[in-house]
């Protein structure tokens, strides 16, 4: 009796620890939280950029990044969800938003960063995709939601706090 009630007293003990462990930056379903809304900055002039640093990369694979194809995609309106989902090897960002049109296809997830690296801690990321010709304005919104995925490897993940999807009005990011 008193070995049966001593086990269950002990378990009961470290189960009710665990709810500690649900909460802390330890659990790693818990790196990266829900998202928020933020406002979106102007696009930075000709004089705040720096003119000492080169706008292209020289070096023995400049002429391949030269050559890939140019995607001709402009900014979703709205960014309305950003989940970050863990998988082996990293993860998914995974962004839904609202278009002002019906009929956008080719979405992205389109890099801020140059080679897709984290900058003082933040992956950067815009919401873009392709509008036909004949694109109507206006529908409902279930006919303008749009969602783009992107896979973020554990080596690109390294030293990031914290992941930005940017829109044409707004900007939703994650915090680890």
């Amino acid at each position: 009796m008193r070995l049966t009630l001593s086990a269950l007293l002990i378990s009961s003990m470290a189960l009710g620890g665990c709810a500690a462990v649900r909460d802390s930056r330890v659990n790693p379903f818990n790196w990266f939280g829900g998202s928020r809304s933020e406002a979106v900055a102007t696009a930075p002039t000709e004089a705040s950029t720096n003119p000492l640093i080169p706008a292209q990369r020289a070096g023995l694979f400049a002429r391949k990044r030269a050559e890939r194809e140019i995607y001709l995609g402009t900014p979703i309106d709205t960014v309305s969800d950003l989940v970050i989902e863990r998988v082996p090897g990293g993860a998914i960002i995974r962004a839904t938003g609202v278009s002002q049109s019906q009929g956008l296809y080719e979405v992205r997830l389109t890099p801020e960063n140059v080679d897709d690296e984290a900058v003082d801690g933040v992956l950067s990321y815009r919401l873009e995709g392709r509008l036909p010709e004949k694109a109507r304005p206006g529908g409902s919104e279930a006919t303008r939601t749009v969602t783009a995925a992107h896979a973020v490897t554990e080596q690109q993940l390294r030293g990031v706090s914290t992941i930005r999807v940017v829109g044409a009005r707004n900007a939703r990011t994650s915090r680890r």
